[in-house]
């Protein structure tokens, strides 16, 4: 059986706020974060990605508060992510609602937090977001909001990344971040082929015929965007119905009732 794909809006925060850059860089404010999930909600959205992408950077607490906003305002899943470095910060963002957990530069710096983290609680919840940028050799993987490189291959660290527990990968191309020019096909078919666990595609979408192109040619289980969602450029619902007509299949279109 052939598992629907997903459409999964992303909210980039600096902590507080939802922020859009292109590349990662000039990052501008663009709303309230409990607001964007309540109506990504109602439009039927799969999940919700939430991260604070300063945190590791800026070496700054988790955004527990807004994750508790947002959290309240959904009744489908969310993933939260932005500055844990250890069980403590992870345990902390559960509490707050998250029901995944992603994780970037502190797996790179110490890998054995996957293994940790999947132990604690289960790999379903573990997810592994790799920030990769073309380079000579390959895909590299960057850390710190995207702002250093690691010196690690991407596709390598995919792939142990997964060996280790993590249950999903989100991967972020940096060089089509916030450029509408559409995902990058290359480098997600080439994760994908190379690990067992789902793997999410993000950065470059502008347009459903992106989506289509990433699910047929990118073989990714799901695409995450943000532009296009938060200006509306194209409902959710109206994207699904257009994959769904081009034989992708997708999973419901409409938010369920809250508890």
């Amino acid at each position: 059986m052939t598992l629907a794909r997903r459409i999964i809006p992303c909210l980039d925060t600096d902590g507080e706020w939802v922020v859009k850059g292109v590349q990662f860089q000039g990052l501008r404010r663009q709303g309230d974060p409990a607001e964007f999930a309540a109506r990504y909600d109602a439009e039927g959205a799969d999940e919700l990605v939430v991260l604070d992408i300063a945190a590791s950077r800026d070496r700054r607490p988790t955004f527990l508060e807004t994750i508790r906003r947002v959290a309240a305002a959904l009744s489908i899943p969310l993933a939260a992510g932005g500055g844990i470095r250890a069980l403590e910060d992870a345990r902390a963002v559960v509490r707050a609602g998250a029901d995944k957990i992603t994780v970037n530069t502190a797996a790179v710096e110490r890998p054995e937090l996957i293994e940790e983290l999947a132990a604690e609680f289960g790999s379903q919840a573990v997810v592994l977001a790799i920030d990769a940028r073309r380079g000579n050799a390959g895909f590299e993987v960057w850390v710190r909001g995207a702002r250093e490189p690691a010196g690690r291959d991407a596709i390598e660290w995919a792939r142990e990344g997964v060996r280790r527990g993590a249950g999903e990968i989100l991967l972020t191309s940096i060089d089509r971040d916030g450029t509408r020019e559409g995902f990058d096909v290359e480098l997600t078919a080439s994760v994908s082929g190379a690990v067992s666990a789902p793997v999410i595609a993000s950065g470059g979408a502008d347009s459903p015929e992106h989506f289509l192109d990433i699910f047929e040619r990118g073989m990714a289980d799901a695409a995450l965007a943000a532009s296009i969602f938060h200006e509306r450029l194209v409902p959710i619902a109206e994207l699904k119905r257009m994959l769904a007509e081009r034989g992708v299949p997708v999973r419901r279109t409409a938010g369920k009732p809250k508890c």
